[in-house]
């Protein structure tokens, strides 16, 4: 007799609660409907420590970090020469852990990576005493693209901190009285300081030098409070620092604005006047956020939920902090024999190309294509000089980058100065790729016997460079076809080919070999390698790289059938939690997304005509690889001057350039519903995501569907529409 009351209440609820939840939605989509890809980033993504063992694949030792993430929180602009952040810890990456509690200083150069974190300030309290260090949390701390802001709280000062292109504002609220001080901490850096100076030039302006290696950074600053005293300690020595303090003025804020060069301390006032000159701090600080708004909407994305789009924005800002301008503003650079020299054009750094060549440089040369002019034009400037094109720590991977360049349109260099470099590259010892004259004559690059190799063993890595020269050659092949030179096409594209002398049909694996063709003896393919037969990895993660072959890597498997069932282990077998590498990390089975050599293989399937297991291996690493642990800021692995980042944008939005020396993308599917890329020439590719599965089922380019898995650079030159049709 009385169901009825309760059913009736219960429709009532459902009714109410289906409208809220309907209501809730719609406000969700409208909200974010309103958000650029600014309002998405997360700059503290990164920073956090990697702790899920299962993840890592190991139990780290003891007060071991694992090199994951190594990002930093600070304000930049894209690529600039400035990037200035919160140090936590010399010698650690980019500085900044998420963990620690004290920030030690702000410094002005970053990477993410081992060296740079230069000309370190800090404003003290009038009580504060060295070893300076001031206690911050998370509550009082915030940033976004170009902004930092943290309350340095037994100080009592609150820091913000925006940037232009080659200066930085430093703003120092001071909310107790008493003497407003500034470090200097210049004996201090990510590397050894040699020597440092810093000298008052009027009554609110510095300036000085800070020299770590070859590079010596010159800043000039300009306060708006008087100078009253400088105190030195230990000065031009490493672990030496300045103390400035200041007239007090009556007033609680101090307004702090620097010039960097690696030129000239009057470049530095030059860079200084001519980017921030009289403008204020909110100024600057706008000016950076309509940069990286237009920058990051470049790319808009519909669908997918908000952790997708945060993890997609941040991966796409930190793809665009390096490389690193070093020119000022006039023009002028400091080439590789310390000369002061200006071309007219922007002089970089160099594009860390082991890591980024795979992905980054192609989303450069896509996005930012006068930069990724400039950045060629840098490496033919070095090579000039050397007669080498210079690489980043293992491969020759400027010949895929400037290849892949050139082949999507980009020309306003000279190539054929280039192209003769990189012969010399390919051709000559002493350059750039060691050991060239036994790959010539072997077709590999040998391994030596040791006894007991372990994983610090140092040699040849011969496997690695014998898989990384042979791509190279493939990509050298392409650009000698366009220089009309068939001599060297045909016979770069034939060692494109050695890749096949490095693999063992018996295991089944690539594997080191000796000088006389045997090879190396005792053999695990587990065991992972710095620099013995493998660059950071284990027979693994380097046996399915082939990206210029593929169809050739099947067929040496012994085909389809054998192919598959060896990818299907890499990602299943597990992991022997008894090896460990640092920076080899994030674990699938055997398959690290925390480091490089195998970042094409979950691509893989595609070549054996089942794209639906590339995609299940991708849609997981999308994830739970990034964004993860307590706080959702920890990465899987190293970003690597952006690379994982990278990856991630490329396989969230259905497209990679599986070889970035061809003008083409494999399209996989997107996590988002639609994506609009607008091009710096007005075009706009448009990518749509049909029938709600992550099964590929067609691949259609404006309305026709093509044949196989690639679509052409030309969509993006030409602007044009993709569907990708699931079932």
């Amino acid at each position: 007799m009385n169901t009825k009351k309760p059913i009736l209440i219960i429709g009532l609820l459902f009714i109410f609660f289906s409208c809220s939840s309907q209501e809730r939605a719609e406000t969700r989509k409208s909200q974010s409907a309103n958000k650029s890809g600014y309002d998405y980033v997360n700059t503290f993504i990164g920073t956090a420590p990697l702790l899920d063992e299962e993840i890592i694949g190991y139990t780290p030792p003891k007060d071991w970090r694992v090199w994951a993430g190594l990002t930093y929180p600070g304000a930049s602009l894209p690529n600039a020469l400035v990037q200035v952040s919160p140090i936590t810890e010399y010698g650690s990456g980019a500085g900044y852990e998420y963990e620690d509690k004290e920030i030690l200083g702000f410094t002005h150069t970053n990477k993410g990576h081992w060296n740079l974190c230069n000309i370190p300030v800090l404003p003290l309290s009038s009580n504060a005493v060295a070893p300076f260090r001031a206690t911050f949390n998370h509550e009082e701390e915030n940033s976004a693209p170009g902004y930092y802001q943290v309350k340095l709280q037994d100080y009592n000062i609150n820091v913000r901190l925006t940037s232009s292109l080659r200066a930085a504002i430093h703003e120092y609220e001071f909310i107790d009285s008493g003497a407003k001080r500034i470090l200097f901490d210049l004996g201090t850096a990510n590397n050894r300081v040699s020597t440092w100076e810093i000298e008052k030039v009027s009554s609110n302006e510095l300036k000085g030098f800070q020299q770590v290696g070859g590079d010596k950074i010159h800043f000039y600053a300009r306060l708006d409070n008087q100078i009253k005293a400088i105190e030195s300690t230990n000065v031009g020595e490493g672990g030496g620092y300045s103390v400035i303090t200041l007239n007090d003025l009556g007033k609680s804020t101090v307004t702090l604005k620097i010039g960097l060069s690696y030129v000239s301390t009057e470049n530095a006032k030059e860079n200084l006047e001519k980017e921030i000159g009289t403008k204020s701090f909110d100024d600057i600080m706008n000016e950076g956020k309509n940069t990286w708004t237009e920058f990051l909407d470049q790319i808009q994305v519909e669908g997918g939920s908000e952790k997708e789009k945060e993890m997609f924005y941040t991966s796409l800002y930190r793809s665009f902090l390096w490389p690193a301008l070093r020119s000022d503003i006039n023009g002028e650079f400091v080439d590789i024999e310390g000369k002061v020299r200006n071309e007219g054009f922007r002089y970089y750094t160099k594009p860390s190309l082991w890591d980024t060549y795979r992905n980054k440089v192609v989303l450069l040369e896509i996005m930012r294509p006068d930069v990724t002019t400039d950045i060629i034009k840098s490496l033919i400037n070095r090579g000039e000089i050397t007669g080498f094109i210079p690489t980043f720590f293992h491969g020759d991977h400027a010949a895929s980058f400037i290849t892949g360049a050139y082949k999507r349109g980009i020309r306003d260099f000279d190539v054929q100065k280039a192209y003769e470099l990189l012969l010399n590259n390919a051709y000559k010892e002493g350059g750039t790729r060691p050991h060239i004259k036994e790959y010539i004559e072997l077709g590999y690059i040998s391994t030596p016997e040791i006894e007991n190799p372990n994983t610090e063993t140092k040699a040849k890595a011969g496997v690695s460079k014998t898989l990384e020269f042979a791509y190279d050659d493939y990509s050298l092949s392409l650009l000698a076809e366009e220089m009309k030179d068939i001599e060297h096409q045909k016979d770069l594209f034939a060692r494109s080919k050695n890749y096949k002398n490095v693999f063992d049909k018996k295991t089944n694996f690539m594997r080191g070999r000796l000088d006389n063709g045997d090879w190396v003896s005792p053999f695990n393919a587990e065991y992972p390698y710095y620099e013995y037969m493998y660059r950071e990895a284990n027979a693994w993660q380097v046996s399915f790289y082939t990206p210029h072959d593929m169809p050739g890597l099947v067929e040496l498997y012994g085909g389809e059938e054998k192919f598959e069932e060896k990818l299907d282990s890499l990602f299943s077998f597990k992991w022997n939690p008894k090896h460990i590498a640092r920076n080899v990390s994030g674990f699938m089975g055997q398959y690290s997304q925390g480091n490089q050599p195998a970042h094409e293989a979950p691509f893989s399937y595609y070549f054996i005509d089942k794209p639906e297991k590339s995609q299940a291996i991708i849609d997981k690493l999308l994830s739970d690889y990034y964004g993860i642990g307590e706080e959702g800021l920890a990465l899987s692995g190293m970003d690597d001057a952006g690379e994982m980042s990278s990856w991630y944008v490329f396989s969230a939005l259905g497209l990679y350039p599986l070889s970035p020396s061809d003008p083409e993308y494999l399209v996989t599917i997107p996590i988002f519903d639609s994506v609009i890329w607008n091009t710096t020439d007005g075009k706009s590719l448009k990518i749509q995501n049909e029938g709600g599965t992550r099964k590929l089922k067609n691949i259609k380019v404006n309305g026709k569907v093509i044949d196989g898995y690639f679509i052409n650079h030309d969509l993006f030159k030409y602007g044009g529409e993709v569907i990708v049709e699931t079932n």
